[in-house]
């Protein structure tokens, strides 16, 4: 690269993402990175599986095709890299209909993995309606105020 020219670099998303797989890559990309850091590039995770591997198994470009809908067809070694990176199923990717009817879906799965969410669930077990009310709003109140959206799942 010459001296003064930009840095190449792939396009920011803006437009949503087209396509079933792509939605969920997106939420996962959108929401599963640590707390206190934005969320992770196409690029970060592309090194991180190709590390984890020791081999060059994706490119952020092929991660960013797929999360904005352009490719939609990945290898099971691409599924499998990408869902064990994020810490889901391989089957969050497919279709509901397509997973079984009793397995648990695939976003509870994704904000399961999050140790204190699980622990938050489990310790709800056994409350009354009135207290699960009570924990709803509160939880409703700090998503407000932390400027995210009441829906968790949106799109879904």
């Amino acid at each position: 690269m010459r001296a003064g020219s930009p840095a190449l670099t792939m396009p920011r998303q803006t437009r949503p993402p087209e396509g079933h797989f792509a939605e969920r890559l997106d939420r996962l990309f959108r929401t599963v990175h640590p707390k206190d850091r934005a969320p992770y590039t196409p690029v970060e995770v592309a090194e991180a599986i190709n590390a984890e591997v020791g081999e060059r198994v994706v490119s952020g470009t092929y991660l960013w095709l797929l999360r904005t809908g352009q490719r939609d067809n990945p290898t099971i070694k691409h599924l499998v890299a990408i869902a064990r990176f994020f810490g889901v199923p391989p089957t969050y990717f497919f279709p509901d209909e397509v997973v079984q009817q009793d397995a648990v879906p695939a976003e509870v799965v994704a904000a399961l993995s999050d140790d204190k969410v699980r622990e938050m669930a489990l310790r709800a077990a056994g409350l009354s309606d009135r207290s699960l009310k009570a924990i709803t709003d509160m939880i409703n109140s700090a998503r407000t105020v932390e400027g995210l959206p009441e829906d968790a799942n949106p799109g879904d």
